[in-house]
């Protein structure tokens, strides 16, 4: 007998919360602040091994890209319980389905009026690593700054056999969160410029910073900087506490 998605996305809800709430989150170069400060709207760029480590991470009034599928289903109840609004689309095919470019018009009013995104960029199906540009289409349309994100759990499951090397964090575990330099969309620039921008620097950020996880690296360019972008806080270890996302959690 097959078991719907729905009754097994409880069981993973209670237990995502369960890692919300043991798990310890350190953040290193948070440009955050700055971004705040300057009245900046933002996106999160992550990979989608690392869809759990963010999510029981996410600050107040963030908004998700939900794959249609049956394993976003599985994810739509954990979201909702850690106070994230899911939406249901892809990034794969945001500007070639309805329900992608749907999903794409929500987000830009959600990031535009209500806070930030997360979009796991190169799901639902992969290649590892390959930006979709959903997310360019994102930070273009909302002129948003784009966070590239690699989180590394210290303890953690990796799934053998799947295309993203998928991580479940452990309890208890503590998570490192690395952030790369903003990517600001520049004036005339178009999705698919800033789409190779945005998958240059993610793939430099985790060989750097979870090499293990990684992919072989390969000859790439680097993402240029953004020179009107704005300044960053200083790097380093910043220890947060649960939901660590927000600036005001305290420290462990």
């Amino acid at each position: 007998m097959k078991i719907s998605p729905r009754v097994i996305a409880w069981p993973i809800a209670a237990v995502v919360m369960l890692m919300r709430w043991t798990c310890r989150l350190r953040v290193h170069g948070d440009p955050r602040p700055a971004l705040r400060a300057a009245g900046r709207p933002y996106v999160y760029s992550i990979l989608h091994a690392n869809q759990i480590a963010a999510a029981i991470n996410t600050e107040p009034n963030t908004a998700a890209m939900v794959s249609q599928s049956g394993d976003g289903e599985l994810l739509v109840q954990a979201f909702r319980a850690l106070g994230v609004t899911a939406i249901r689309g892809s990034s794969q095919h945001a500007g070639t389905s309805r329900g992608g470019a749907a999903a794409v018009d929500t987000l830009v009013e959600h990031v535009r009026n209500v806070g930030p995104a997360i979009i796991a960029v190169d799901g639902p199906r992969g290649p590892r690593g390959h930006v979709r540009k959903g997310i360019a289409s994102l930070a273009i349309r909302s002129d948003a700054a784009v966070l590239n994100v690699v989180l590394v759990p210290r303890w953690k499951l990796t799934i053998a056999g799947a295309w993203d090397r998928f991580q479940v964090p452990l309890p208890l575990s503590r998570v490192d969160a690395y952030f790369a330099e903003p990517i600001l969309p520049n004036g005339g620039e178009g999705v698919e410029e800033l789409r190779k921008r945005i998958e240059a620097s993610l793939l430099e950020l985790e060989q750097r910073c979870d090499p293990r996880q990684a992919s072989p690296p390969q000859l790439r360019t680097p993402a240029p900087a953004n020179p009107e972008g704005p300044p960053l806080v200083a790097a380093g270890d910043t220890p947060r506490g649960k939901a660590a996302w927000a600036t005001s959690a305290p420290a462990h």
